[in-house]
């Protein structure tokens, strides 16, 4: 929920005149709730660094300070215009704790700050998508799949073929967690790059991590069809 009246930038408290970062949603000095600002970034209501590396506890304990400092409930009698902003801003907290808990939303997010366009996971052409180097086993599994459901049509079984779907499976849970592990890797060179203010390692890194969750969602779909065909 946003407000027409939403200040782009809270730059000075309302009530007090005190100076705010742009995302703060209560006044440090007189505790007033602030107009939400359309300009904080997710990172900047928790008032964490554009990193991707995340405090998780620390994270879950300023969420439910907030939470408390903001909740309609405190504002039943305060202005309609505090009631509004107490709605607005417990959005956006909400919006934000969901999306910076997790790492691979977290990533997305950071990604899209930084003007970088990921993959439509609804995209109908997979084939256009499929890393190069998975284009053999993606053909051979479709083959594998194609057939599963013929046989299944007919009240048949293959359990070699059943065999072959479950190897399927493990070597593409594996991909799934060598690309954990080099999201990690890659977090660690991002947060440094930020550090050092290195603007052409950050461009490395973004490329990479843009490459890394498209593998990564290529290779989840196909866990989840192997799934499904295993499981009817």
């Amino acid at each position: 929920m946003q407000l027409e009246k939403a200040n782009p930038v809270n730059t000075a408290c309302w009530s007090c005149g005190s100076p705010l970062t742009a995302a703060r949603l209560v006044c440090e000095a007189c505790g007033k709730i602030q107009p939400p600002s359309v300009a904080a970034s997710y990172f900047e209501v928790f008032g964490l660094a554009g990193k991707l590396h995340v405090d998780l506890p620390a994270l879950e304990r300023t969420f439910y300070k907030l939470s408390r400092k903001l909740h309609p409930d405190i504002y039943a009698r305060s202005s309609s215009e505090e009631q509004q902003w107490s709605l607005a801003n417990t959005s956006l907290l909400n919006d934000a704790y969901r999306t910076l808990k997790s790492p691979l939303p977290r990533t997305e997010y950071l990604l899209k700050l930084e003007g970088v366009q990921l993959e439509d996971p609804s995209h109908a052409d997979k084939q256009a998508r499929t890393p190069p180097d998975l284009l053999e086993e993606v053909f051979e599994l479709n083959m594998q799949l194609e057939e599963m459901r013929m046989n299944r049509n007919v009240g048949e079984e293959d359990l070699t073929l059943r065999h072959d779907l479950e190897n399927a499976k493990i070597q593409f849970d594996s991909q799934l967690a060598a690309a954990d592990t080099e999201l990690e890797s890659l977090f660690a060179r991002w947060d440094q790059a930020v550090d050092a203010s290195d603007d052409a390692q950050k461009t490395n890194v973004k490329e990479k991590l843009t490459a890394l969750l498209d593998r990564r969602r290529y290779l989840r779909n196909l866990v989840r069809d192997v799934d499904e065909a295993l499981s009817n």
